[in-house]
């Protein structure tokens, strides 16, 4: 079946893998609408390759170079609703960093949509609250992450209920510090942190990454997406990243899903699922790879996992706080306007001063946000 798709996020690096993916499988994978948030350029030139016309750009002022003869041009966060009620598509692929795509996302639930998620920040925030939706809803959230689509894969054909699993793996390649003495931490400087030794990514989830913090977003995450507590969701680094996850099971057996880091690969089965469909994408090679290594993530060093672990079993607004700290002080990084240790301690120290509200109502989380992002702004203002 050929499913109709629009990419929320489509000029970042899920949605431009998306877009290869819909160029290998033209007969199983159309684009109905596309949105971005600032370039405009390449926005136009994926429409007018793709045949789209119904698009929509973060802000409003923008909105003229795109429109055209039978174009419908939305902007803004309302936007991203008006062109999923437009386009009505099988599939939405949220792929836009931060908290903008949580209402959307809810919309297309709402519709009926199946929604393949790339924005952890949407189940970090409101796991619950999307996850209830999409049950009552009948609708399927399909992990684009290479991580939950590897547990989600591990998972396929499971039949007994989420007590036979013992564990959820989550891989870490570690980062470009992996190995640096914790005493050089504070000498991080942005081009260092971005310089990530697999995955082309996002600026700001690449330094995710550097600090752990995706890892720690990645475990609430698949708290809420396969229902598993936090106290059977572990990290484990592998730098090589071929193994993209893995689930043990009670009975000691583990189950890993292994392949070359393209992000293509979960974007694919997202999209063709519950099938699987031949590609050209390059297949590992066993005989080459050498070795597979294993650690032990330095929480000590990296705090993120255990903040987050913090975050996603208190609950409630708390996961909230943890990631709109994490934004604020992400960005403040990237501006030079905070040392590398100092994501940690913002972070930290947000998710100790912001009141905690045991509720994932939507209201209750969007404010909790906006609380916690004020607070890291005066808390970062004062470092």
């Amino acid at each position: 079946m050929r499913k109709r798709v629009v990419i929320l996020g489509s000029t970042g690096s899920i949605g431009t893998s998306a877009l290869m993916v819909a160029r290998q499988i033209p007969d199983r994978m159309e684009i109905v609408g596309l949105a971005a948030g600032t370039r405009v350029a390449e926005l136009e030139e994926q429409a007018q390759e793709f045949g789209v016309d119904h698009l929509c750009i973060a802000d409003a002022s923008k909105k003229a170079p795109l429109s055209g003869p039978g174009r419908r041009v939305y902007s803004g966060e309302d936007g991203l609703t008006d062109l999923i009620e437009a386009t009505r598509p099988d599939l939405v692929l949220v792929a836009i960093v931060g908290v903008a795509g949580l209402r959307p996302t809810l919309a297309a639930i709402e519709l009926g949509c199946d929604i393949a998620v790339a924005s952890k920040e949407i189940l970090v925030m409101a796991g619950e609250v999307v996850m209830n939706a999409a049950r009552k809803k009948g609708v399927a959230i399909l992990p684009v992450d290479s991580e939950h689509n590897a547990i989600f894969q591990c998972l396929e054909g499971h039949k007994g209920s989420p007590e036979d699993v013992s564990r959820l793996i989550i891989t870490a390649s570690g980062g470009p510090f992996r190995t640096l003495p914790k005493e050089q931490l504070i000498n991080v400087q942005v081009e260092d942190a971005l310089k990530h030794p697999t995955w082309e990514m996002g600026q700001k989830i690449t330094i995710d990454s550097a600090t752990l913090f995706n890892k720690g977003l990645e475990m609430i995450e698949a708290r809420w997406l396969f229902e598993i507590p936090m106290a059977r969701i572990d990290v484990v680094v592998h730098p090589q990243s071929i193994v993209h996850s893995m689930v043990e099971f009670i009975d000691g057996s583990i189950l890993a899903q292994l392949s070359t880091t393209d992000m293509c690969f979960p974007i694919q089965y997202a999209v063709v699922w519950p099938e699987r469909l031949a590609n050209k994408l390059k297949p590992l090679d066993f005989p080459s790879l050498g070795k597979l290594e294993f650690e032990a993530p330095r929480v000590d060093d990296f705090p993120a996992i255990n903040l987050a672990r913090q975050a996603g079993e208190r609950g409630g607004t708390l996961p909230a706080v943890l990631n709109a700290a994490n934004e604020v002080a992400n960005e403040a990084f990237r501006n030079r306007s905070l040392s590398f240790p100092g994501i940690w301690e913002v972070v930290e120290e947000t998710m100790a001063r912001v009141e905690h509200v045991d509720s994932q109502e939507l209201e209750v989380v969007v404010a909790a946000d906006l609380d916690a992002r004020r607070v890291a702004e005066q808390i970062f203002a004062s470092k």
